[in-house]
């Protein structure tokens, strides 16, 4: 028996249009009808309407998305959707941008293997992508900070006579209390600053 074609778009804010996606699901034959639209993030599968379809999913029916992008941004996630459609609930999935992506020919066999290579394949760059962010992310703050570029909030600037009392207290004459009463200022916040000033001082 001929299972039901369904398809889904998402789009992450209210004010992007699905339009492009819509197009091509009805261009490659899913009916108006059958198509779920979801305005929600994609990071991750937490969304109402997408798991109300997934849950309508029966063997021989097939899930149609745009991109791979469109189900999600987890990939790990992705990984796990995408057997729970294809293994569990044994649904095909068509990705129209990635013909590499469809389970429909061959299910049991070639499809599903290389549409499981192709997925595990995106899944670990993606992975891999992350990661080299994150490295590139930590070298650029740590060359910086070398150079002597600050990150958070901007400082509020002191008022005239830290440097002096900062020294003051530096050498013990005074307390952090007396001298940020004399200057306007907290004792948590002239300890921060002064302590901030003796390391700089010291570079």
């Amino acid at each position: 028996m001929t299972g039901i074609m369904y398809g889904y778009a998402r789009v992450s804010t209210r004010s992007q249009k699905e339009d492009r996606q819509l197009a091509a699901l009805k261009d490659f034959g899913v009916a108006e009808e059958r198509i779920t639209v979801e305005k929600q993030s994609g990071k991750n599968f937490d969304r109402p309407l997408y798991q109300r379809l997934a849950r309508a999913l029966r063997s021989g029916d097939v899930l149609v998305i745009k991109s791979i992008d469109r189900l999600g941004r987890n990939y790990d996630e992705i990984l796990e959707q995408w057997a729970y459609i294809t293994k569990t609930k044994r649904a095909a999935i068509v990705v129209l941008d990635m013909p590499l992506l469809d389970t429909r020919e061959g299910r049991d066999l070639t499809g599903t293997l290389v549409a499981d290579i192709v997925l595990q394949l995106l899944s670990y760059v993606a992975q891999t992508e992350r990661e080299f962010l994150r490295q590139r992310q930590a070298e650029g703050i740590a060359a910086a900070k070398e150079r002597g570029v600050r990150f958070g909030p901007a400082r509020i600037p002191m008022p005239e006579g830290f440097d002096e009392l900062a020294e003051d207290w530096k050498n013990g004459y005074i307390s952090a209390t007396e001298a940020g009463r004399q200057l306007g200022i907290s004792r948590k916040t002239f300890t921060r600053r002064a302590s901030e000033w003796r390391q700089e001082a010291a570079e």
